[in-house]
């Protein structure tokens, strides 16, 4: 039987353990190499900085529901469209083209790195890294008192 991907997301805690710990890493990598290449261009760190949260606006899509807030934040959050981007600037030789990857890469990189992974339909807080926000660790445990009983 086919599940569909809530049904997925709310059986399924993502990544864990080390998987989850490398999956971040190679996130912070991202962050810290988009980072010290960007160093090296001719942009400001004032355009870095303009630039670096706008792949968030992507949330706006969750104003429509979450299918349509999670294809707009996969969508801002895949490597996908960075490297599209990093690409065509090498083979059309365009450094505007070339700093937006790098910005673009190091947001998903910094965004990974804290733990926030791309999004399921079930909702914002369902991630393939695992669930996010206040109740993300929470175990369904009995209290100590029942213990004892």
């Amino acid at each position: 039987m086919i599940r569909d991907s809530a049904n997925l997301a709310s059986t399924s805690a993502g990544a864990a353990g080390g998987v989850r710990l490398l999956l971040r890493l190679e996130g912070l990598a991202a962050f810290f190499v988009a980072v010290a290449l960007y160093r090296q261009s001719e942009y400001s760190w004032g355009v870095f900085a303009l630039c670096f949260l706008a792949p968030d606006l992507s949330f706006l899509g969750y104003l429509a529901g979450n299918r349509v807030g999670a294809i707009a934040y996969n969508a801002a959050h895949s490597y996908l469209g960075p490297v599209i981007l990093l690409s065509t600037s090498a083979y059309i030789v365009s450094p505007p083209l070339f700093a937006a990857g790098l910005i673009w890469c190091a947001h998903i990189g910094f965004d990974r790195a804290l733990g926030y992974g791309l999004k399921y339909v079930a909702g914002f807080g369902y991630t393939h890294l695992g669930k996010i926000g206040r109740h993300a660790d929470a175990t369904p445990a009995r209290a100590t008192t029942d213990a004892h009983a």
